[in-house]
């Protein structure tokens, strides 16, 4: 009986310790999708003054690892003059 009650509240804590990941690789997901597509509007549409960016494998890496705020620094990096 222990044993029972032991094996279903591991499973309990194995199905929230999922779900926990699954929400968290979601945001992150949306994050770096919505970063990429904030450089690329950005950068197309010559925001912010980016006309002389180019969007590289750099910059989509940056965007894809810290989404909207890489972009953000991205546009920062471009406006003292730092190319990436």
């Amino acid at each position: 009986m222990i044993g029972t009650i032991i094996t279903i509240l591991i499973a309990v804590g194995i199905v929230f310790f999922i779900w926990y990941m699954l929400k968290n690789v979601t945001t992150l997901i949306i994050n770096s999708i919505v970063g990429i597509i904030t450089l690329i509007v950005v950068s197309q549409f010559g925001i912010l003054g980016m006309e002389t960016f180019k969007v590289t494998w750099a910059s989509v890496i940056i965007c894809a690892i810290g989404g909207l705020p890489g972009a953000i620094l991205l546009i920062l990096f471009n406006a003292v003059g730092i190319a990436v």
